[in-house]
This record gives C-alpha cells, sequence and structure tokens, in this order.
C-alpha cells in the first residue's frame, strides 16, 4: 500500500502494459492511500508492471493489471463456479479448472449434517467458496460465506454458463459496478454469477436476454469503461427493433 493524489489518475489506464512498464511516479504526489492489485508492484517512487495485460482502475484508490490468461490458480477467499466430476461418501469432487480437482465436503453447507447431505448428480453447476488451497494438494470448498450462511452459494439451476479469461472475470466482479453490468442491469433483468476462476453463469425469462448479454460480456475484455457503455446500448437498440 502507498501514497497517491486522487487527481493524478495514470494516464495508462485501460491501456495494454508490459513488464517493466512504469505506470506511476510516486516521487510527484503527495500523500494519499493507494492499493495495488494484482500485476502491480512498488519499486522505490515507482509503480512498475510484473504481469502483462491491460491497465485498470477502480474508485477511489486501486490498481490492478487486467490479464488474460485462462489458467486459473485458486485462492482462498475466491468465489468460483464448479462442475461436479465425481460424488463420494464424504465429498463430492469439483472441476473448478484449477491445476488439480477440488473437494467439496458433504457438511460443507449451512446446517449440515449427515441426516440432510445434498445430492447433486455429476455435471451440477455450483457456486462455491474456496477455503483452503495449499500447493500440492487438492483446493477445499464450501458453500457457505464466511458465517456459515448458505448466502448465495449453491447449484444453479437452468441459466447458461461460458467460459472467459481470468481477467475479465475480475473485472466483472470489480467495485464500483462493472460498466458493462451497470449498462445491461438498467434495461434488463437478468441473473448472473462470476466465478473468479473465469466462469460466468446467466440467467433470464427470455432467451434473447441471455444471449444478448453473454455476448456483451464476451466482447467487453478489450473495452474501456466508455466503450462498453456505448456496445451495450448498441445491443439494446437491436434487441428493441
Amino acid at each position: 500500500m502507498v501514497k497517491e493524489e486522487s487527481s493524478n489518475i495514470s494516464p495508462l489506464v485501460d491501456e495494454l502494459v508490459a513488464p517493466g512498464d512504469v505506470v506511476l511516479d510516486l516521487s510527484k504526489m503527495v500523500n494519499q492511500t493507494l492499493k495495488l492489485g494484482r500485476g502491480l508492484r512498488q519499486d522505490c517512487d515507482t509503480i512498475s508492471v510484473t504481469a502483462a495485460g491491460r491497465l485498470r482502475f477502480s474508485k477511489p484508490n486501486k490498481y490492478w493489471v487486467e490479464s488474460s490468461q485462462k489458467r486459473y490458480l485458486p485462492s482462498v477467499g475466491d468465489t468460483v463456479l464448479g462442475i461436479v466430476v465425481d460424488c463420494k461418501s464424504d465429498n463430492f469432487w469439483v472441476d473448478i479448472k484449477g491445476p488439480t480437482v477440488a473437494f467439496l465436503p458433504v457438511l460443507a453447507f449451512e446446517g449440515g449434517t449427515r441426516r440432510n447431505i445434498p445430492k447433486f448428480e455429476i455435471g451440477t453447476l455450483l457456486y462455491l467458496r474456496v477455503v483452503k488451497a495449499n500447493s500440492g494438494i487438492n483446493p477445499e470448498l464450501s458453500c457457505t460465506d464466511e458465517s456459515g450462511k448458505a448466502a448465495e452459494f449453491g447449484a444453479l439451476k437452468d441459466g447458461y454458463m461460458f467460459e472467459t479469461s481470468t481477467g475479465l472475470a475480475r473485472l466483472l466482479l470489480s467495485k464500483p459496478t462493472c460498466p458493462i453490468l451497470e449498462a445491461l442491469g438498467k434495461k434488463l433483468s437478468f441473473e448472473i454469477a462470476v466465478g473468479l476462476n473465469g466462469r460466468v453463469w446467466v440467467n433470464a425469462s427470455s432467451p434473447s436476454t441471455v444471449v444478448l448479454v453473454t455476448n456483451a460480456i464476451m466482447n467487453s475484455e478489450q473495452l474501456s469503461g466508455t466503450q462498453q457503455k456505448i456496445m451495450a446500448e448498441k445491443l439494446l437498440q437491436r434487441l428493441q427493433q
């Protein structure tokens, strides 16, 4: 965590950057908290890039590099979309696009007991939270939040699931609301679940809405926030014709 003046936003925001690029010169800035996300590091009085991608900025003070990698490395606290690939007496084995298959204990649900173990068929899509992720062992998952409540976790029924890069998934989950989702949400009614492992689920009462939202998201990765909103408006106009 470093310091930065709120008006000094890097001119490279939304531009493609490469390892070694300097995106901020801290020697020219006065004190204010600045948060650095993935792909950035502080070298004395400069902020430099460690991974290729597109520089992103989220108000009030967060920078990160959005990469387009498909590979997912599990991290504790990540929300992911997983597909059940096997069912055992103690665990469900779940594909989360990681190096190894993950496991979901049959008791890792709100109020979970041996008497109310859920029944998931192979192929069931689940919204989950990573609770353990150590190198060399299978990641452990849960269908509860940190307080033990089910919250939004569990099986995702109906709808359509598609895959994106992990960078786009992070952008969709960024705060405040991602520009493309904000623009679509003003005119359309739909449900969405985004996994940091690069999987997205969309559901709506109209198949045409599902198709539009899916296409808009998949085409938004290389666009700036303004470009995303323009694209969304054009797609919405076509839907109304």
